[in-house]
């Protein structure tokens, strides 16, 4: 389960409003039992404008099925973390069709630094210098709107004004969008890796669609379990937009390839989850430079070596 990945359709959509602990679990919980190709889970704070997370903020949680599910089985899983609520709560049908419209309408272009994430209906919005990624509405639902990717995204602009990395590192790649974004602007190859097969054949299809077909080095296995990516010391700039967990038991085998001077942005996790992700890599020699907080997601910027910056916090 990861944004900007949602099955290629949809048939089923459970939506719910809680509180942000409660999404965290929510979030957390599925993602470890469901297979993220045929289910997906999006968790947003309602409220507009709130730039620090409570665990008591109205939070909506919607769960995306490729096939209608057993509806109590799922109630059943979730009413320990939210309640009753899930008996008070529908399971609203989708038609294949009408999943594509909505993608369409929703795909709205969004600008970080000089990168614009678009469909193929808004082409005429790219200007000159920008370094524009084109996305399917079908097989991107979301991408580059969540606060994750645009969090990660906003950090790679920031990253690229002061130095232009050499090796790039995308772990959990989901769409490929941050190593496109990467790639296309440092005119060098990016590893991109996922442990779903399906998520890099998306990958692979929108190099192509970008005109970079060669511009990811892409592969399928958990974490950094392949020889493309466990390369002691060797990337200067390393992606890791997943959940928390996955973030703090990868903490050891990102620390192992990143190189010396090398610099890590990591997005995926709430607000609440941000001390235990610093504190796995710190153990590690990699410290805080900077965080960013959109729609409740935390963006992380970490650096190796030296002693612990004080940490600059950004809108």
């Amino acid at each position: 389960m990861r944004e900007g990945l949602l099955p290629a359709t949809v048939a089923t959509v459970f939506e719910l409003s809680t509180s942000g602990e409660k999404a965290r679990a929510l979030t957390e919980l599925l993602g470890e039992i469901f297979d993220p190709t045929e289910t997906a889970i999006s968790a947003f704070e309602i409220e507009e404008g709130v730039t620090t997370l409570s665990l008591n903020a109205p939070w909506k949680v919607e769960i995306y099925f490729a096939q209608h599910p057993d509806e109590e089985a799922v109630r059943d899983l979730l009413r320990p973390i939210v309640g009753d609520l899930v008996d008070a709560t529908p399971f609203t049908t989708v038609n294949t069709r009408d999943w594509v419209a909505t993608s369409l309408d929703g795909l709205k272009p969004v600008r970080a630094g000089r990168v614009i994430v678009h469909g193929a209906h808004d082409r005429d919005v790219v200007r000159v210098n920008d370094v524009a990624i084109e996305i399917e509405a079908a097989l991107a639902f979301g991408t580059g709107h969540h606060g994750t990717t645009s969090g990660c995204l906003l950090a790679l602009d920031a990253e690229l004004k002061k130095r232009r990395p050499r090796h790039g590192l995308d772990v959990g790649t989901g769409t490929g969008i941050l190593a496109l974004a990467l790639a296309k602007q440092i005119k060098r190859k990016v590893v991109a890796g996922d442990i779903d097969a399906i998520a890099v054949e998306v990958s692979a299809h929108n190099a192509r669609l970008n005109h970079a077909p060669n511009a990811l080095d892409l592969y399928v296995a958990p974490g950094l379990r392949h020889a493309k990516a466990n390369r002691p010391g060797h990337f200067d700039l390393v992606f890791a937009n997943i959940l928390a967990g996955p973030l703090r038991q990868l903490a050891p085998a990102i620390a192992r390839v990143l190189s010396r001077d090398g610099t890590l942005i990591l997005s995926g996790l709430l607000a609440m989850d941000v001390a235990g992700v610093v504190s796995a890599y710190r153990h590690h020699g990699i410290y805080l430079v900077s965080q960013s907080l959109r729609e409740g997601w935390a963006t992380l910027v970490m650096k190796k070596g030296g002693a612990a910056p004080r940490p600059r916090h950004l809108c």
